[in-house]
Formats: C-alpha cells, sequence, structure tokens
C-alpha cells in the first residue's frame, strides 16, 4: 500500500502570495499605534533600570502569532489529504528452470571471473528482473540435480544460486541429463508458458539420457528451451590440477553448437552463444523480452482528510494570540 500527501483545492495555497503583504500591514500597524512622547533628553533610557524588559521585548513579536495561523489556516482550506493507493495485480506468470552448467570446464578465465561466476551473476540479475514468474534452478555436470524447484521466492533461488560451485557433481557434461531434470521440474507444472534456460561450455559426455530424446519430450510437454553456448572462440585458459596445484592451461574451446541448435529447434526456442559477460548479459536480456509475463494491475484509491489538524492549530495560534495580547501582556493597540 502506498501513502501520498495531496492536496484536494491546492489552488487555496495561491493565498501564500498574499502572505508578504499581510506581514507588512501587521507590521505597520503595531508601529502606527504604538505611543510617543517627546523627550528633550533622552539619555537615562540607555541606564539598565530603564531598558526594556524581556515582556515588552516579546511584545514586540506578537503579531508574527497571526501571521503563522493565516499560514496553517490557507494549508487547512487546500485541504491536505493522504492518499492511500492499493494495487491489485492478477499475473499470468511464465514457470522457469535455468539448467547451469558446473563441469569443471566452467572455471575457465574467458568470462570474469570465470564462466560459472558470470553464469551466476547474471542469472541473479535475471532472476531479480521477473518477479511474477516462478523460477527454479537444476545444476548439471557428470549428472544433475534439482538445486531449487520453481518457487515465486526469488530469495531462496537467489541463495541457492550463489551455493552452486563446480565440483558439487562428478566431472563431466551430461546434457540431457541437465535438460531432463529441467522437464520432470516442468512436467506437471499448470503455466500456460514454461521454460527451460540451458547453459553449458561443453560437448555432451556423460548421463544415460540423450539430449534430442529430452528435448522432444520437452516438445511435447509444451517447454521451450532457450540453449546458451558459454565461452570464447579460439582458445581459454583452462584449471589444470598439477602437483603444485591449479595451473590454467590455453585449450580449445569446443562446444556442440550443431547439438545446441537442434536442442531448440525442437522446442520452439533459441541457440546463443555468449563469447564474453557482456554478451551473456544481453542473451539474458533477449529472453527475458521474448518470454514476458502477462500482467494486469488494477489500482484502488482511498483519501484521509489532514486538514482538521491544520485548522485545529491555526485556531490554537489566535488563542493564544488573543490571551496573551489582551490578558497577559495587556497590550491595547
Amino acid at each position: 500500500m502506498l501513502s501520498q500527501l495531496s492536496f484536494a483545492q491546492p489552488y487555496f495555497l495561491l493565498l501564500f502570495a498574499l502572505l508578504p503583504l499581510v506581514a507588512w500591514h501587521l507590521y505597520r500597524q503595531r508601529h502606527r499605534h504604538t505611543p510617543v512622547f517627546m523627550l528633550s533628553d533622552a539619555s537615562f533610557l540607555r541606564q539598565p533600570s530603564y531598558r526594556a524588559t524581556w515582556r515588552t521585548r516579546f511584545a514586540s513579536y506578537l503579531w508574527l502569532l497571526p501571521l503563522a495561523a493565516a499560514a496553517l489556516l490557507i494549508v487547512a482550506l487546500a485541504r491536505p489529504q493522504n492518499r492511500y493507493a492499493e494495487e491489485k495485480i492478477n499475473a499470468d506468470g511464465i514457470d522457469i528452470i535455468i539448467a547451469m552448467d558446473v563441469s569443471g570446464s566452467m572455471l575457465a578465465r574467458d568470462f570474469e571471473p570465470d564462466r560459472l561466476g558470470a553464469a551466476k551473476t547474471l542469472a541473479r540479475e535475471f532472476v531479480e528482473n521477473r518477479p511474477y514468474d516462478r523460477i527454479g534452478l537444476v545444476v548439471f555436470a557428470g549428472e544433475s540435480f534439482t538445486q531449487c524447484p520453481a518457487t515465486t521466492d526469488h530469495k531462496v533461488v537467489t541463495t541457492l544460486l550463489d551455493h552452486i560451485r563446480s565440483g558439487m557433481l562428478a566431472d563431466g557434461t551430461a546434457i540431457g541429463m541437465g535438460l531432463a531434470t529441467a522437464v520432470t521440474r516442468l512436467q506437471n507444472s499448470p503455466a500456460k508458458s514454461k521454460v527451460i534456460i540451458l547453459l553449458t561450455d561443453g560437448v555432451n559426455n556423460a548421463g544415460f539420457f540423450d539430449p534430442l530424446t529430452a528435448a522432444e519430450t520437452a516438445r511435447q510437454y509444451g517447454i521451450k528451451t532457450y540453449t546458451v553456448g558459454v565461452g570464447t572462440e579460439g582458445q581459454a585458459p583452462y584449471p589444470v590440477q598439477g602437483l603444485f596445484g591449479t595451473t590454467y592451461q590455453a585449450m580449445e574451446v569446443k562446444i556442440d553448437e550443431a547439438l545446441l541448435r537442434q536442442i531448440a529447434d525442437i522446442t520452439g526456442g533459441k541457440y546463443y552463444r555468449a563469447t564474453n559477460n557482456e554478451r551473456l548479459r544481453q542473451v539474458y536480456a533477449e529472453i527475458d523480452q521474448l518470454e514476458k509475463s502477462k500482467i494486469e494491475v488494477t489500482t484502488v484509491s482511498r483519501y484521509a482528510e489532514r486538514f482538521y489538524a491544520w485548522a485545529i492549530a491555526a485556531a490554537a495560534l489566535l488563542l493564544l494570540y488573543a490571551t496573551l495580547r489582551f490578558w497577559w501582556l495587556r497590550v491595547v493597540w
């Protein structure tokens, strides 16, 4: 629920332009009625015993009270209100599974900080930009499993996304297994639109499920698959474990683009090649534009009057002015 301050009759605020004239009039009126008498020698008034008292000084500023009351009254006349807006959202969201390759080659340094790190960072941005969709995570290497079922609790999704790391599964690239697991998560979904985003940097070399069979199953369930080949052209620095720790060696980048295109074509999706961080960001942005949720927003507004406090404050200042002038200070002008 959103709250905003507004004015029902804002044209009364134009009266503020007259306040300087009112202030000038009150100031002049006070000095016009100040008693004056002639003295041949006023030096004795400089003596401490003849200096103005604090009450006298206070009386000289008494005219500011009705001026402040006038300002408060103008605001009251403009009728300040709090507008409370309630948004009722009817969203026809999309169910999305992000299937991410976590094999050792995803640690290659042709992306910043590496392929897996870039994929996770940009996947997080994608998730956060789609508040009305159910999103889940599947990870695969030599085998696959569901990291997070499809959910609208995106904090859970991003938290589990942060926990994805290379080495959490036996090494290899089981594209068919990753796709099949994602299909299993979406096959019984009641959503009108179901999408898989599959990211990999290699060639299918593990698992017992054929990638094209998994793609055909996805097609039968109406699941569209966007495939993304992650890796630069040519060679990239790959991590290699040695006796003295991890070193990086330049190795040829091998991505089975023909297979990824086939999977996308069978399911009605599209294949992308991401060669750096910026290109991967563009891929996510394009998929985001292609797969838009249908959202209907109905805004219901109600108003709460707030002029009472301003009017009461103005009346209180006028009462205070009258009390101080005619009773406490006993000013007759």
